[in-house]
């Protein structure tokens, strides 16, 4: 898989975007920023995150209560990390 450094820097831009806007869940992110970007399979992410497979599969799915240590090591390959963001409240 062959993917240029600008088109590289606009997917995870894109993903990036759709998790603070709340369109894109953490699971879902990190699935296509893996496949997408790296184009690596799950054993193969998960070892050059220094995680389980196991911890991954769960990530990628949603399911458990994943530490903030997980998560920032499947987010920093894409110079991402978990962080706070404001939330927008309309003003009626």
């Amino acid at each position: 898989m062959t993917i240029t450094i600008d088109a590289r820097a606009l997917l995870i831009e894109s993903i990036q975007e759709g998790l603070a806007q709340g369109t894109l869940e953490i699971g879902e992110a990190v699935r296509r920023l893996r496949t997408e970007v790296t184009g690596l399979h799950q054993t193969q992410f998960a070892k050059m995150c220094k995680i389980s497979v196991r911890t991954l599969v769960h990530i990628e799915h949603g399911e458990g209560n994943q530490t903030l240590k997980s998560l920032n090591a499947v987010f920093r390959p894409f110079g991402l990390k978990m962080g706070v963001v404001r939330v927008r409240r309309d003003i009626s």
